[in-house]
């Protein structure tokens, strides 16, 4: 029966939720109305009972087997509510993710799934006061103005959870990192798969998933890989001392034509120069840009330009400086007689 309510209720609303798939909305929607529709079930059922009175049973309007009973039942009743208006949440959510997934910008990816999880955490309090209000007769008023008593040793409680909230309410609006930007803090590098109220989960390069608390992302150093233009690769190339100079030389312009005409190079601050004189032979310095600031496509660019150097030292017949020490020794018998 659910399964057909949820087809029904799918073609009542195909206008206003066109671009979710209806396997989506079914399995959404499905579970809560089962519930809902057996716990009705069970509570006609229920009163169509008549209970002998020889059990001696307590009106439910009085504290006894029968109000128990009843305010249990209407307890999980409002939970079945709640739980479906919760999915009834997510289906708008998932709309909203298709929408933002069309577009260009990565403002809307990150922040349909924020404002979801504050209308579920909304959706929750609303129906916590609602069962309180309804089914225990509490004066839901009264009782939010005595929380403001208490509020005080609650947030001191929940400080570092307060802090978290207020860090991802910040990283919302301010936006210094989005959903699918690559990030480094703390020591850490990944791409951002998700911003929560708590946390903020990045992917790393090995695959690991790593869950940092929102204001250790605020208060940290934090460099957007994503926002560079470029990536830099630095390194020396060290060669032996008895290297000829001329060749030395030719090495160098043909590195600097290398880099030069490479198509994914930055031509303008690309360097190959002398740097030093090192322990194990002349030391130049490379310095080059790739114009990506993807570290996947750095590293094939690194690649091809590292495998170029090494024909070009060997088209030169020159080598590479191996790294060496000179370890002087002592004759000590020699030194013995002298004493």
């Amino acid at each position: 029966m659910a399964r057909h309510m949820s087809h029904l209720a799918y073609q009542i609303l195909k206008r206003d939720i066109a671009g979710v798939p209806l396997n989506d909305f079914v399995r959404l929607m499905k579970p809560p109305m089962d519930a809902i529709i057996l716990m009705s079930i069970i509570y006609v059922a229920c009163h169509q009972l008549t209970i002998p009175e020889q059990w001696n049973l307590i009106p439910p309007e009085k504290f006894g087997l029968r109000m128990v009973v009843e305010r249990l039942y209407h307890t999980l009743f409002m939970g079945m509510v709640t739980w479906l208006c919760i999915r009834a949440v997510k289906v708008v959510g998932l709309l909203f993710q298709k929408r933002a997934a069309l577009t260009e910008t990565k403002v809307d990816d990150q922040l349909v799934p924020f404002v979801r999880d504050l209308l579920i955490l909304f959706v929750c309090f609303l129906g916590l006061f609602a069962t309180l209000s309804w089914v225990y007769d509490v004066n839901v008023l009264a009782l939010v103005t005595s929380l403001g008593i208490g509020g005080l040793a609650l947030a001191l409680a929940a400080r570092e959870t307060l802090e978290n909230l207020f860090a991802s309410f910040a990283i919302v609006l301010d936006r210094p990192f989005l959903v699918g930007d690559s990030v480094s803090v703390g020591g850490m590098s990944g791409d951002v798969e998700q911003i929560g109220f708590r946390s903020t989960r990045i992917r790393t390069d090995d695959g690991s998933l790593l869950t940092v608390p929102n204001r250790l992302m605020v208060s940290q150093s934090l460099d957007n890989l994503t926002e560079r233009q470029t990536r830099r690769a630095r390194f020396f190339l060290r060669f032996p001392y008895d290297t000829p100079p001329d060749r030395l030389k030719a090495v160098m312009t043909d590195l600097r034509n290398l880099i030069g005409q490479h198509p994914k190079t930055n031509k303008k601050t690309s360097y190959v120069r002398l740097d030093s004189f090192g322990d194990s032979g002349f030391e130049v310095l490379v310095i080059f840009f790739v114009d990506s600031p993807t570290i996947s496509d750095f590293r094939i660019v690194k690649e091809e330009i590292n495998f170029s150097i090494i024909d070009i030292v060997q088209r030169h017949q020159v080598q590479f400086a191996l790294p060496s020490r000179i370890v002087h020794t002592t004759d000590t018998a020699h030194f013995e007689k002298l004493i």
